[in-house]
């Protein structure tokens, strides 16, 4: 199999501006907009949060006594709620309006040069998102073969409202993560190096974003940046972000929401079954990290990863066979 990969189209319509930078300038720059997006979440975050405690009576009852204590029990209650956890999947808009406030204004890219094409958007976003669940479902079946995840049955948490808002959260969560590192970081790179940089910087520094998550380890971390280059590989063959976004966006959804797992460590009440891990098999099922830390993901992204790489291929020997003729 031929691994050189051409620019995309997104690539060359950035490199028409600028030719890139040095690659650790390149870092350097991410991080510094990395920071401004979070500010900017954070501050899209303080309403909603400012609205959850002013309508907790234990909260407001606790501040009223000067009870530190009882007003930080129920601070910490609001967090792990599902209505905290929507919003501030939802909070990840500041992201997202920062670093495309940055490609278009600092760095004059046009919409089409982060992946933001006009052609096959819908068709691609729908694709992405039946993809998404299938080939984590295809993890979760891997799990419950060899006896490291069984499936209770339908969960009695369930609630059709707060799921639709979970995949609201989920679909603004999901592209936030794509613009900023597929979409914004890899195609900045890959203006002045090869593609195959461009893809493990972009997938390191992905895996990297993660590290804090409860539950972390090794496994987690490979699995996070194989993620980081099946989605590179994604944005790629399709060439927009559409496709990877929503793939993102139902990857995560899944987890937590339908099958009842953790999502890189956090977890959510409302989800259409419940799920329960074995203990002695972590290193298949992920353990506290959720799915995304074990080797029935590692097996099903390697294999997307293997694929894509043909896609890609196949797509390239056809369009070679097109110009010869």
């Amino acid at each position: 199999m031929d691994l050189q990969l051409a620019k995309p189209e997104a690539v060359i319509k950035a490199q028409e501006k600028h030719k890139g930078m040095n690659w650790f300038l390149e870092i350097l720059v991410f991080i510094a907009v990395f920071l401004v997006g979070g500010i900017a979440q954070i501050l899209c975050m303080l309403p909603i949060e400012m609205l959850l405690l002013s309508q907790n009576e234990m909260y407001q009852t606790a501040l009223e006594a000067g009870d530190v204590e009882g007003a930080t029990a129920a601070a910490m209650q609001i967090a792990a709620s599902d209505l905290y956890m929507v919003a501030s999947l939802a909070a990840t808009i500041g992201m997202t309006a920062v670093t495309i406030a940055f490609c278009r204004f600092i760095q004059k890219r046009r919409l089409e040069a982060i992946g933001f094409t006009k052609q096959r958007a819908g068709k691609d976003y729908l694709i992405g998102f039946g993809m998404g669940f299938v080939l984590f479902s295809a993890a979760v079946l891997l799990c419950v073969l060899t006896g490291a995840l069984k499936i209770d049955g339908f969960s009695g948490t369930f609630n059709i409202g707060i799921f639709v808002f979970f995949t609201i959260g989920f679909m603004l969560q999901g592209m936030s993560e794509e613009v900023i590192c597929r979409g914004y970081l890899m195609v900045s790179i890959g203006r002045r190096y090869s593609m195959w940089v461009a893809i493990l910087s972009n997938s390191l520094i992905f895996a990297s974003l993660h590290l804090f998550n409860n539950g972390i380890s090794v496994l987690a971390f490979i699995n996070l940046a194989l993620y980081g280059i099946f989605a590179s590989l994604y944005f790629i063959e399709r060439g927009n972000i559409w496709g990877v976004a929503a793939f993102h966006s139902v990857w995560n959804l899944v987890q937590g929401n339908f099958w009842g797992l953790r999502v890189s460590g956090m977890t959510a009440e409302c989800s259409v079954f419940r799920s329960t891990l074995a203990d002695n098999r972590d290193i298949i099922n992920g353990g506290a990290f959720g799915p995304e830390g074990g080797l029935a993901v590692t097996i099903v992204l390697a294999v997307g990863i293997v694929v894509l790489l043909k896609r890609i291929q196949d797509r390239k020997q056809d369009n070679v066979d097109s110009s010869v003729r």
